[in-house]
């Protein structure tokens, strides 16, 4: 028998209380000494009949009443056996082990092929499991068709065979976009009615806390799932990196010297603080020893070259795991882009447009803008516009200038005409194709400003921002009146606040044509000395293909654009293990970036080269807490402590169940009641019998 409130059963006890009581002799707690009585030795009452105990019976039925009260009140009930749960026929298991870059540490793999093995050894034949390792990539080992189709017997030895042969690679962890993957691999399995059981995922990983969990935020799960984490620990916590310090073009960052600055970063719950930088495959070159406090980074300049010394290759030393301690350096050539402007301005005239445009492109280290000038009465070759990215034009009023603008515009080139006067309209429509196309002098009445600007157009987009996007303190104080109607496709991109068109995107063959219908020299406006004029310059270059996303330094998975190379010809490049990969003519994507180091472009003559790097989330490899992953919304499975919980108010909803249907105690009562009359007249028949004389 058990009992839902055990603790009345101490109630029981005071049935003994009134028995105690009765037999407990007491004596007067008053003395008073008597001198005659000093020399005599105190002797003990004798126990009469009074301090006995009488009616034993009657005294049994008071002790039984209170029994069977404290009874009731614990409520007992006969204990039986919980029904097991039903049997759901096997459960669908998603094993999830990591194979990014930090797993490369020490014996990590092998404790993660461990664990692995362990949970597929424990599968019943009646679950079904997939197989998935993952890194910035999802990737399938053993799908749940294939888990199937094996044999029962051999399904546990093939696929951690399958997974042994794996080995983890150098990319980043993409933890958040793993999960989702595995949920969403459940959905496809249930679409196809193998909807059984319960459904698990178990991933393996050292869960560094440079883990991303891009996407977990705002995930919905679906439900049934259950997340159980299995970590593996590297024996020596001590762990270093080395990143460069690197710009907005992710171009290695340089100091006031002209040496590329790099950082160092030490793990929360490293041991050491020491460590040194050197190059690699330079002789001479002095280390550079570097103090980093657990937890913290350093920024410092690379160790000293000697001059006309160039390395490309920097390691870290005196830590525990080097596979992070490496970095590799690719100084960008700088890339030459040409301008061709059609004028008469002199260059160092501050009332033209072309003492502006010089002084706006300015030469920096990744980019050189040339500006070259073509007067009136210089004749314009081919030649002139083979290298040229944008053609800026006042006018193009001869028929040299008219052919050649045409030809550049059908290649597929950007011309923008800068409309100083009307005159050079007439040539203008021309171009685009409309006859009679005339443009007058706005009224010169106080001053223009932009009133409505197109910002989804890819050449405002870069001011779509409200930080950016206040036109209104840039005062135009002339401007041509144009007729947009006339020219077709036009799409108007800007206009003043008086309606009037400012500029102009003309679709020309495979080229475009954008009209300003204002200078920016002062004499027509303000927009060559306000802060916008030098960004929508370069997006005006950017749009016509000027600049070139000219990255020479790439993270381990990149895709590298090789476009900037003009691949007219099939392409080699050979990988930092010897290995080549060819790419055929006008291909220039290059995504087999799976190994850090130096890549060549062997089909170039010189040949090219580009830098990966390892993520430098991938040294951030102090343990991420598991309440982070709860924060995100992630269904973990419930701790032991929590589930022993669950299986202790389970026990006892079941027992409040059994007591509720047995009612036992209302039995207790009711005996309690039966007793209890049964003393009471027993109680009235001695009390009777007491009060009736005796004979004589």
């Amino acid at each position: 028998m058990s009992f839902l409130a055990p603790l009345f059963l101490f109630g029981a006890l005071a049935v003994a209380m009134p028995v105690v009581f009765h037999l407990i002799r007491r004596t007067s707690k008053e003395k008073m000494t008597f001198s005659s009585l000093m020399f005599l030795q105190p002797t003990p009452p004798r126990v009469t009949r009074r301090n006995r105990l009488e009616n034993i019976f009657l005294l049994f039925l008071r002790c039984l009443v209170l029994c069977f009260l404290a009874l009731g009140f614990a409520r007992p009930f006969f204990q039986k056996p919980m029904v097991p749960d039903p049997p759901t026929g096997g459960q669908k298991i998603i094993l999830l082990v990591d194979t990014s870059a930090s797993m490369r540490r020490q014996n990590l793999w092998s404790l993660a092929v461990a664990k692995a093995t362990d949970v597929l050894k424990k599968t019943s034949p009646a679950d079904q499991v997939a197989v998935f390792t993952f890194d910035r990539q999802t990737r399938s080992l053993v799908s749940f068709d294939q888990w199937a189709s094996m044999n029962a017997g051999e399904r546990v030895a093939l696929s951690a065979q399958r997974l042994a042969e794996s080995k983890p690679g150098w990319a980043t962890t993409h933890l958040g976009n793993a999960l989702i993957a595995a949920a969403e691999a459940f959905a496809g399995a249930d679409q196809q009615g193998q909807n059984i059981g319960a459904r698990r995922i178990v991933l393996v990983t050292d869960l560094q806390e440079g883990s991303r969990l891009d996407g977990l935020q705002g995930y919905d799960w679906p439900r049934g799932i259950e997340v159980d984490v299995e970590t593996v620990k590297a024996a020596r916590p001590t762990n270093a990196g080395l990143q460069w310090v690197a710009d907005a073009d992710d171009s290695a960052k340089t100091d006031a010297a002209g040496g590329p600055r790099v950082r160092v970063v030490n793990a929360a719950g490293s041991r050491r603080e020491q460590f040194q930088i050197r190059w690699e495959g330079v002789s001479g070159a002095m280390p550079l020893d570097v103090y980093v406090p657990p937890g913290q980074s350093r920024i410092v300049a690379a160790p000293d070259l000697a001059t006309n010394v160039t390395a490309e290759r920097l390691a870290l030393t005196g830590d525990d795991d080097d596979f992070d301690n490496t970095i590799y350096l690719v100084q960008p050539k700088p890339e030459q882009v040409n301008i061709l402007f059609l004028g008469d301005d002199p260059e160092k005239d501050p009332a033209g447009l072309l003492y502006y445009l010089k002084r706006a492109f300015q030469q920096t280290r990744r980019r050189i803008v040339q500006v070259n000038v073509r007067p009136a009465d210089a004749p314009l070759a081919g030649t002139n516009l083979a290298g040229a990215r944008l053609l800026i034009a006042v006018d193009i009023g001869n028929d040299n200038r008219f052919k050649a603008a045409q030809k550049f515009l059908a290649d597929g080139g950007t011309l923008l005409m800068v409309l100083t006067n009307a005159a050079a309209v007439p040539s203008l429509g021309r171009l685009a194709g409309v006859d009679n196309l005339s443009a007058t002098e706005a009224p010169a009445t106080g001053y223009a400003m932009f009133g409505r600007i197109d910002f989804e157009h890819p050449l405002f987009a870069p001011f779509a921002d409200p930080r950016y996007s206040d036109f209104t303190k840039i005062h135009f104080w002339k401007h041509r009146r144009l007729d947009t109607d006339k020219l077709s496709g036009a799409r108007v991109l800007a206009r003043f606040d008086n309606g009037d068109a400012a500029l102009i995107e003309v679709p020309k063959d495979q080229g475009r044509l954008l009209i300003f219908t204002a200078g920016w020299q002062p004499g027509d406006s303000q927009l060559a000395l306000s802060s916008k004029f030098v960004p929508l310059l370069y997006s005006i270059l950017e749009q016509a293909g000027g600049i070139q996303a000219q990255v020479p330094q790439y993270r381990v998975g990149d895709e590298v654009n090789l476009a900037s190379l003009n691949p007219a010809q099939p392409l080699t490049i050979r990988k930092p293990d010897g290995a080549e990969v060819k790419l055929s003519a006008g291909e220039t994507a290059f995504s087999q970036t799976d190994l850090p180091g130096l890549y060549l472009v062997a089909a170039l003559q010189p040949a090219a080269r580009f830098a990966v790097n390892l993520d430098a989330a991938e040294s951030r490899t102090a343990p991420l807490p598991v309440e982070e992953l709860m924060r995100l919304g992630v269904p973990l499975k419930a701790p032991p402590i929590e589930l022993t919980k669950q299986a202790e108010q389970k026990r006892r909803l079941h027992n409040v169940e059994l007591e509720n249907q047995q009612k036992v105690w209302r039995w207790l009562i009711v005996a309690a009641l039966a007793v209890l009359l049964a003393e009471t007249w027993l109680a009235g028949r001695l009390t009777r019998r007491a009060l009736v004389p005796g004979p004589g």
